[in-house]
């Protein structure tokens, strides 16, 4: 591709864009554009081609959406020649199951997504069969044992049991509470000799004897209930208190005392059964189930269940009919998690061969993270070896921590406690390095799109990503486009290896983003500025503070030169007299030239408020010298109107430093009630010192800001006379 075409309406905030960019020339361009201009948007717009999605305004999206990314021949640009790298910051983190492999990024992030859903489905079918069983045990474990010779095949056990469940009509065991027939105290005591046929015997015939009790009722009011009642009452108090208990029977009885209680209580137990044998049983399980409450829970539970008795006799098999009644009760969710879960195996043999294919590309990517990076730490493949075995299908990533002559291997989580937040970034351009040489190994003709991917990185990994965006520039399959808001970044890729030519800066007005060659890259006032001193009024102006600064530091702030600059950017009792031929002359004292401005007589600061002016019906552009215009007539117009409101000479030519700042001070406090005004010099003060002072020469923050909130505070501030 030797020409792109872009025209865009209405992508995500990117209201109107038409561009080219000429590839025969150079194979990069860098964008510079401010945050809030156009780069995410440009790059999410690419992004949308390679997902096969459509553009649209997210904010409005009603709006007529355009789409127009063709090459010379006006053929659409086709999804696989188009990668987009997108600012760490949006890249999905790497879960623990896939943090160390060695895969490709698209089918890594796709393993990840189907883990999610799985964990997300797993977490529903277990709350699920937790309520169903009314459990409070490990529902996870307890399947996988039921189904598999362990406790930790869950998803074995599920599988199966899939098509038993599928031809089950019913679940006839689903609202069994589990924990009081499987708790451990319980499958004990099941387990004790001649268990299934006392039991069996016990509950049935207890039944029968309890229907035709006088004072006992199955369910309810056993004599084990009545026992215990009788004793509670004793212990505290009751009969000693003089208090009495009636029985209602055919004939109401009166209890006075513990002792009448018990033995009206052992009477009627005795006429529940008088076979010897069978009150021998009954009285060795009834020693065992009084042992402890849960098993008494247990006995209470069967009572009401005896359909259950018969199953009790096959513990093992009746549990499995009980898991899977639960199971069948929760199907849907069932079916959901084994999908995904058989989905996920697939998926998962699938990058593994494709890993097995890729094993020496992520060889040659790790020796160039290593080689170029400048972090603690060494990669490495731990299981290169068993790899290329065949014993295992995937490279792992190791980490070697390095002090000096000293090293040690650490794993990830303790590596990442130790790192800088940059060199916890620079990990992140591991999987663009494979991206990148696979498509260099395949030559297949590539447009990147790089967004800010240098943003937060330290300098010496910044040259780093620098170095290598150079090589792929190199690359006769490669065109790149680099988007950047960081303004030193921009500048050293225009003096490595993009042209001046083939630079752009952003610029955003309500009718949408223009593109215009970039200016001021590389020293601005030596460039452009000083060149037009004498003959270009809004360069003159916005070399003021570059000459302070010079004057600075060559000769320190009591050269008279200085001071007499300082008036010119902060208001003193002469700055309204200083003359463009006194300007002239500090000029040319400086760098030993003998120009002279067509009205020497003129006030600078007249000068200064009509530029300004001019600059508010200024077209939209990068501009530099209309923004330092306006941030120097910003000030001025602050400071003069506070300091005709304070009306204090002695105060003002005492002000030596911080003089914005100062008076505001003042002026708030002599005139509180004018919040308007004071609200509005705060804006000055936030918004203009770096602009026109110590960062004269580092002049990025004035980039960042738009000509339209700078003209926005320079009206506001001129309302205030």
């Amino acid at each position: 591709m030797k020409l792109l075409k872009i025209e865009l309406e209405n992508c995500y905030g990117i209201k109107k864009m038409q561009v080219q960019f000429d590839f025969s020339s150079g194979r990069a361009y860098a964008i510079y554009a401010p945050n809030g201009s156009m780069k995410s948007s440009l790059a999410q717009t690419f992004q949308d081609i390679i997902d096969g999605n459509p553009s649209k305004d997210r904010i409005f999206p009603l709006r007529v959406n355009k789409r127009s990314i063709t090459d010379e021949h006006a053929v659409n640009l086709p999804k696989e020649s188009v990668l987009v790298v997108r600012p760490y910051d949006e890249v999905l983190g790497h879960t623990e199951k896939t943090s160390t492999l060695l895969v490709n990024p698209v089918l890594r992030k796709e393993y990840e997504d189907l883990h999610i859903a799985i964990d997300a489905a797993k977490a529903l079918f277990l709350k699920a069969l937790r309520e169903q069983a009314d459990s409070k045990k490990d529902v996870e474990r307890e399947i996988s044992s039921t189904f598999t010779p362990g406790d930790d095949q869950f998803y074995r056990a599920l599988i199966r049991i899939k098509d038993e469940l599928f031809s089950q009509k019913d679940a006839p065991f689903a609202d069994i509470k589990y924990d009081i027939i499987f708790d451990e105290k319980v499958q004990s005591f099941l387990g004790t000799k001649d268990f299934k046929t006392a039991i069996e015997t016990y509950i049935t015939k207890y039944n029968e004897l309890l229907s035709a009790s006088t004072y006992f009722k199955k369910g309810t009011f056993n004599y084990y209930n009545a026992a215990t009642i009788a004793k509670q009452l004793a212990d505290n108090g009751f009969f000693a208190a003089n208090h009495t208990v009636n029985l209602n029977a055919e004939t109401k009885i009166e209890i006075t005392s513990q002792k009448e209680l018990e033995d009206l209580i052992a009477k009627e137990k005795d006429s529940i059964s008088k076979d010897k044998d069978l009150k021998k049983k009954f009285a060795e399980i009834e020693k065992l189930i009084q042992k402890n409450a849960t098993v008494r829970d247990f006995e209470g539970y069967l009572a009401n269940h005896e359909e259950l008795l018969a199953k009790l006799a096959n513990i093992k098999e009746f549990k499995e009919e009980v898991w899977k009644s639960y199971i069948k009760a929760r199907f849907e969710l069932y079916l959901d998690l084994v999908d995904k879960y058989r989905a996920a195996e697939t998926k998962r043999k699938q990058i593994e061969q494709q890993a097995a294919k890729e094993r020496t590309l992520w060889e040659e990517v790790i020796d160039i993270f290593n080689d170029r990076f400048f972090v603690p730490f060494r990669l490495e493949a731990i299981n290169r070896v068993s790899v290329i075995l065949g014993q295992e299908p995937m490279l792992s990533l190791g980490f070697t921590f390095e002090d000096g002559a000293d090293n040690a291997s650490v794993e990830k989580a303790d590596l990442m406690k130790v790192l800088s937040q940059g060199e916890k970034k620079a990990l992140y351009v591991l999987n663009i390095l494979f991206e990148i040489e696979v498509r260099k190994k395949a030559k297949l003709e590539t447009l990147l799109i790089v967004d800010d991917i240098a943003d937060s990185f330290d300098y010496k990994n910044k040259y780093a990503i620098i170095q290598y965006l150079k090589d792929i520039a190199d690359d006769p399959h490669f065109n790149v486009i680099i988007l950047t808001h960081n303004f030193d970044f921009y500048r050293t890729v225009q003096s490595r290896f993009v042209s001046y030519s083939n630079c752009l800066m952003a610029s955003k007005s309500s009718a949408g983003i223009i593109l215009n060659q970039a200016a001021g890259i590389q020293n601005v006032f030596v460039n452009d500025w000083k060149l037009h001193f004498f003959d270009t009024p809004k360069k003159r102006i916005a070399s003021i503070p570059f000459l302070r600064n010079l004057i600075e530091f060559t000769r320190g702030p009591i050269d008279a030169n200085f001071i007499k600059l300082t008036s010119l950017l902060h208001w003193k009792a002469d700055s309204a007299q200083i003359t463009q031929s006194e300007l002239d002359t500090i000029y040319n004292n400086l760098f030993a030239t003998t120009g002279a401005s067509p009205d020497g007589t003129s006030p600078v600061i007249t000068q200064i408020r009509k530029e300004a002016n001019d600059c508010l019906t200024a077209p939209d552009g990068i501009n530099f010298e209309n923004k330092i215009v306006l941030a120097v007539a910003i000030r001025l117009v602050a400071e003069e109107f506070m300091v005709k409101k304070i009306n204090d000479p002695s105060y003002v030519t005492e002000l030596d430093s911080n003089q914005t700042p100062r008076l505001l001070t003042k002026f708030r406090g002599k005139f509180p009630a004018e919040l308007a005004a004071i609200g509005t010099i705060q804006r000055v003060i936030l918004m203009t010192p770096e602009n026109i002072h110590l960062n004269s020469f580092m002049y990025e923050p004035i980039l960042d800001m738009s000509d339209e909130h700078l003209r926005k505070l320079y009206k506001e501030v001129l309302a205030l006379s």
